[in-house]
């Protein structure tokens, strides 16, 4: 049976990693040059990790059953991923209920999991907010797969992309606070997690954070990660190598920032086969923060297995 899951664990990480990277040599032209890229960092080394990831308040906002849309703190120059957008699914408590952040994976490409997932944290007293991601959703530029732009060689723009999800993250929360809500938890998957990482080094009210198979390396995701070979290409070919990405890790990194929430309200999911987000790595950062639970199921990075174990370790936090 192991033998039978590490084998379709394999093929389908090696098959979504095919199709991750034609999605990224459509952008090879895009590829962040090195001088473009030097000057990016200049700037940002003068900036803390609250500076780059500021949030000012969330205002004017668009409501409409549910829906939530405002302007983007930080653009991106493509009018449709400039405007933020997120759903709310509130339980029977209302909006002074604790409301968890359900951040979703990189290309996702439907809500309806995630609606369930919803609908789950509702039976638990929890309300859910979904935030649209940058590139995602009804923020895809179009002419574009959902998301196909949030991770290229133009590294730059992907490090904006990030900004903008943990700033818009931050201000969705301001905006919850101000309709009575005090807690808060994190449900992330992969580039969700790792977006959700770095608001947790921000903001201190979460009473969880879970995090289903993060992008914990930032270095490996460029430089290792059989999801990136075509970006790699890219960049190694404007001359640009890790030395010089690394020097953004103080605000991209995982590694670089620390949660305020207690080690034993943290947990990690790891995928036993996964090699985008490797065991090794995840383990690290849970060891970085303080020794954060983290469970194991057997599936590479693209599969269920690990989100309803996860769903099941945060149920026993929250009860």
């Amino acid at each position: 049976m192991e033998a039978i899951r590490r084998n379709w664990a394999r093929f389908t990480d090696a098959s979504t990693c095919a199709l991750l990277n034609m999605a990224q040599w459509r952008h090879r032209a895009q590829a962040s040059t090195r001088e473009d890229l030097e000057a990016y960092l200049a700037t940002c080394e003068r900036l803390s990790r609250g500076e780059f990831y500021s949030a000012p308040p969330l205002a004017p906002v668009e409501e409409s059953a549910g829906d939530l849309a405002w302007s983007s703190p930080h653009t991106s120059g493509l009018d449709a991923n400039d405007r933020a957008s997120a759903w709310l699914q509130p339980c029977e408590r209302g909006w002074s209920a604790p409301t968890v952040l359900i951040l979703h994976a990189l290309m996702s490409v439907n809500d309806i999991g995630y609606r369930r997932l919803a609908t789950k944290f509702n039976a638990l007293g929890w309300n859910a907010a979904f935030l649209h991601l940058p590139f995602h959703y009804g923020r895809r530029p179009r002419g574009y797969l959902n998301g196909e732009l949030a991770v290229t060689a133009h590294v730059v723009r992907t490090a904006e992309g990030l900004r903008q999800g943990v700033s818009e993250s931050r201000q969705l929360m301001a905006w919850l606070r101000a309709r009575g809500c005090r807690e808060f938890g994190i449900f992330g998957t992969s580039y969700g997690a790792w977006t959700g990482a770095l608001l947790s080094s921000l903001e201190k009210d979460f009473c969880f954070i879970a995090l289903l198979q993060p992008i914990a390396d930032v270095d490996h995701a460029i430089w290792e990660s059989p999801a990136s070979a075509t970006m790699r290409r890219a960049l190694r070919r404007n001359g640009i190598d890790a030395a010089l990405t690394r020097r953004h890790a103080h605000l991209t990194s995982p590694l670089h920032g620390k949660p305020a929430t207690s080690p034993d309200r943290i947990v990690m999911a790891i995928g036993q086969y996964d090699r985008i987000a490797p065991p090794d790595r995840v383990e690290a950062l849970a060891g970085a923060w303080g020794g954060a639970r983290v469970i194991t199921s057997p599936q590479g990075h693209f599969g269920y297995v690990a989100a309803r174990d996860m769903f099941g370790a945060v149920r026993e936090m929250i009860g």
